[in-house]
């Protein structure tokens, strides 16, 4: 199994620095002891609330890219804090890596609070994936029925027959774009949360979508 230690400290005081020294130290060992091959070491300052860390992109994109399988903490407070924690590990979860922390010693032992409260948030998750797909498919029956063919949004068709269409969170798109992300940049932050999508991909949905959500309107 491979793996990547991810160590982190909330400022730069010297008693701080030097506890990312003894975190990697010690997550070297527990690699050892659980015969883990660690393939990357991830160190860094920042506060555990804030989920937009360097680092946590670096984790995403070797779990993404199915580099290693397994995370290794010295606790899940390293990960992070309040509502950064539970998204992160719902996002891991979602990626099924391997949490190992040396608080417990071996794999990570989420509580039953946090177990919970990820529960409600994969719920909540599947039945807004529902509620905008039964949205989606509602604007295109509605668009077919007056007339509109699909098929001539769908550039070079004929270079891929068959091919599987990919899934990933157009609300999100939609969201980053609002926040004026380039779809580079949003292609970017999806690969890094796993969806395997390119700039194009993301461009093309987002321009479905908008038509979809102007004929509504229209509607």
């Amino acid at each position: 199994m491979k793996a990547v230690l991810y160590c982190r400290v909330s400022t730069e005081k010297e008693a701080q620095v030097s506890s990312l020294k003894r975190q990697r130290s010690e997550l070297m060992q527990l690699a050892e002891h659980q015969s883990i091959e660690v393939i990357d070491c991830i160190e860094e300052q920042a506060s555990g609330y804030e989920i937009e860390r360097e680092g946590v992109f670096c984790l995403l994109d070797h779990f993404a890219n199915e580099r290693a399988e397994a995370l290794l903490i010295q606790d899940e407070t390293r990960l992070g804090r309040g509502n950064t924690k539970i998204a992160l590990f719902h996002q891991f979860h979602k990626l099924n890596v391997r949490i190992y922390s040396l608080s417990h010693e071996g794999e990570l032992q989420i509580s039953e609070s946090d177990s919970m409260v990820l529960q409600i948030v994969g719920i909540v998750e599947e039945y807004q994936r529902k509620i905008h797909n039964m949205k989606i498919k509602r604007g295109m029956r509605k668009a077919v029925k007056e007339g509109y063919d699909p098929s001539h949004n769908l550039s070079n068709q004929h270079l891929a027959p068959g091919r599987e269409r990919l899934v990933f969170p157009i609300e999100e798109v939609v969201r980053l774009r609002n926040n004026k992300l380039t779809f580079k940049e949003i292609a970017a932050t999806l690969r890094g949360l796993g969806y395997g999508v390119s700039k194009a991909t993301v461009h093309r949905r987002y321009q479905e979508y908008v038509s979809l959500e102007k004929q509504q309107e229209d509607g």
